[in-house]
């Protein structure tokens, strides 16, 4: 009877055999909503897949998801290929996905729309940290295709601009798996080995998968991590990567980065012409000015009677010497009384007059102490006098002198009124010399009181 009953384990691998068996669940075409979705630190994608009415778990492992071009998120509507499939330690069927996309926009676009908000909230966009492109460079680097129609652009138009400049060319490729790696390895050799002063990083224009390479996080990395400065130089005006907003300078073509990187030589030498007439017209002003003052200068009072303009110079001279003289000797005296000036105060405020002073000032201020002590203790003892003066008139011995005596009760307590005490109680009346045992034989109150 007991041969009936399967376990759970047998049972689960019997619907998994058959589940595996079933090609149709071998590959299966789904449209669904991402939700629970978590991203596991090994790698792995765990989420929920569901419509309207249903849902199924889905598991999307390292070395599928590796090859995705967006970041799944909670909410996504995607396109999913997978196989249907049980795991066995839950006893639940899943989907096994290999292959997923964005449902209703390309995954390429979605990409370049993550990473593009992903560089950005990081600051690689900010205009803070971009460098300035030199405005004579001494040594050009290009990174593109040897064989595209860019490079030739590039050359053709620094050679019409800036000929004096040498250009080098880093060979890459610019298109297809192996297009960013190359790029990158390209901008890092430039900036290990290169004197570069400004980097061209480019190609010609085509579609977005085309241009794909420019638009991985690798080589907007690079760009960034850059010393030297680059213009992006990708596509045509319309096209738009992640490298060119990564780069210092942005150029809408190839043609148009080569001249953001030099200067024209047909400017220059308008420049220094202009630049030679206006030095040629300011040394013609200058040696104009400098006869017209030469001139000035001979028609001047020096020149027509010099022995005149000698004498009164001379005279000059001696008044001169004179007030010097009187300076030296005024200014030697008034040296000579502040030093005095000095000597004198020092005399008075020397250490031997100090310590006298503070001798008598010392004597002065012992004697005024021992006055003053003087005077309290007198202060004192008066006190003190008074005070035994009135304890002795307070004394109960001295009242008992004078012929009273003090009652005590059988407690010896001191009896105040009559209240204390009744007929026939025991007191004990203290007087001068001694005390009397008493019986009280009556008690009378003084109505006065």
């Amino acid at each position: 009877m007991n041969d009936q009953y399967l376990t759970v384990t047998a049972l689960t691998k019997y619907i998994k055999r058959k589940l595996s068996s079933d090609q149709h669940l071998k590959s299966v075409w789904l449209r669904g909503e991402i939700s629970n979705f978590k991203h596991h630190s090994r790698g792995h994608m765990y989420f929920s897949l569901k419509d309207e009415q249903s849902r199924i778990q889905a598991v999307m492992f390292a070395g599928n998801n590796r090859s995705l071009k967006f970041a799944p998120e909670n909410g996504m509507n995607v396109l999913i290929k997978g196989e249907i499939n049980v795991y066995e330690p839950m006893g639940q069927y899943q989907l096994y996905v290999k292959e997923m996309q964005p449902d209703g926009i390309g995954a390429l676009y979605m990409a370049f729309e993550q990473l593009k908000d992903k560089l950005e909230k990081e600051g690689l966009f900010s205009l803070e940290r971009k460098k300035e492109i030199p405005t004579y460079p001494k040594h050009v680097g290009v990174i593109t295709s040897p064989t595209g129609a860019a490079v030739r652009d590039i050359l053709t138009t620094i050679n019409r601009r800036y000929p004096i400049v040498p250009v080098s060319i880093l060979p890459v490729l610019v298109q297809g798996e192996r297009a960013a790696s190359s790029v990158v390895n390209a901008i890092q050799y430039a900036n290990q080995h290169l004197d570069c002063d400004v980097l061209i990083v480019g190609r010609g224009g085509g579609s977005i998968e085309d241009l794909w390479g420019f638009n991985e996080e690798v080589v907007a990395r690079a760009i960034a991590d850059s010393h030297i400065p680059v213009i992006s130089a990708v596509g045509h005006e319309t096209d738009t990567t992640i490298s060119d907003f990564v780069a210092d300078v942005r150029a809408a073509t190839p043609t148009g980065a080569a001249e953001l990187a030099v200067p024209s030589i047909v400017e220059l030498r308008e420049q220094v012409r202009a630049h030679k007439h206006r030095l040629q017209r300011a040394m013609d002003n200058k040696h104009l000015e400098s006869r017209q003052r030469l001139k000035r200068l001979q028609k001047s009072y020096a020149f027509k009677y010099p022995e005149q303009l000698m004498r009164q110079k001379e005279q000059d001279l001696d008044r001169l010497l004179e007030r010097l003289s009187k300076q030296m000797i005024h200014t030697h005296n008034q040296t000579n009384e502040k030093w005095r000036n000095l000597h004198n105060r020092l005399l008075l405020q020397g250490p031997d007059k100090q310590i006298r002073d503070g001798s008598q000032q010392l004597k002065k201020q012992t004697k005024q102490l021992q006055m003053r002590f003087q005077d309290i203790l007198k202060a004192k003892k008066e006190r003190f006098h008074s005070n035994i003066d009135k304890l002795t008139l307070l004394n109960p011995l001295e009242i008992m002198k004078r012929g009273y005596a003090i009652p005590f009760s059988e407690d010896g307590e001191v009896i105040k009124h009559v209240s204390h005490v009744e007929k026939g109680s025991a007191l004990s009346l203290k007087v001068q010399d001694g005390s009397i045992e008493c019986e009280v034989k009556g008690l009378k109150e003084d109505e006065h009181v």
